[in-house]
């Protein structure tokens, strides 16, 4: 596997989990990563002890050490990604195993690295944290444009409310809204949000008004 590039930036002091049934392993992964000026957690050799370690520790990022025992990592993994909060790194050292890599990608490994070489497993660090953040910043902006698409979808369905109460056109029911909110120090999507479920509350009108 080739070596990253890393950029003039270098993530340090970081809080990394170890999981692996190999404690010796554990042992000299994490001098590595303390010689990289990182912090290591106790290390987490069953999957419970993984998940209490998640839980308590709350780690930048964790790397599970792959041995023989496949579905012990795997079982690592994936207890890794579905709680921790940073990224998960597999360390696969000494093998070539396209099938556990095709496993470990689906349970949402987010890199490997193939020893403990520290120019090695800073760049593949670097990496992950980089994409993990930039994957974070791009899944917030699409979480803003619902919110704003929801907000919007909240401020017409009052305006068709209040210009079918009213009869008045949609200028006149948002200025409604806005001579609303400012006189009561509010924002618009709250007056907006109120009309909506005001309306909800309001009785059905007569078919023969």
């Amino acid at each position: 596997m080739s070596t990253p590039i890393v950029g003039t930036r270098h993530e340090t002091n970081l809080t990394v989990l170890l999981a692996d049934e190999d404690e010796d392993a554990l042992t000299r992964l994490g001098q590595v990563l303390q010689g990289l000026g990182h912090e290591v957690t106790p290390f987490a050799v069953s999957v419970q002890e993984a998940a209490d370690l998640i839980v308590r520790e709350d780690p930048d990022l964790a790397i599970v050490v792959v041995h023989q025992d496949d579905d012990h990592a795997l079982a690592l993994i994936a207890e890794a990604v579905e709680t921790a909060s940073g990224p998960v790194i597999a360390q696969l050292r000494g093998r070539d195993d396209m099938d556990f890599v095709a496993r470990a990608a689906e349970h949402g490994i987010s890199a490997f690295v193939e020893s403990n070489d520290p120019q090695e497993v800073q760049a593949s660090i670097e990496v992950t944290i980089r994409r993990y953040r930039e994957a974070a910043r791009l899944t917030e902006k699409v979480e803003q444009l619902e919110t704003a698409l929801e907000r919007r979808a909240v401020i017409e369905r009052a305006k068709g409310i209040l210009m079918e109460r009213h009869a008045i056109d949609d200028k006149a029911a948002f200025q409604r809204m806005r001579d609303h909110a400012r006189s009561g120090n509010r924002r618009v999507v709250d007056v907006a949000m109120a009309v909506v479920e005001g309306h909800a509350l309001l009785p059905a009108r007569s078919t023969q008004e």
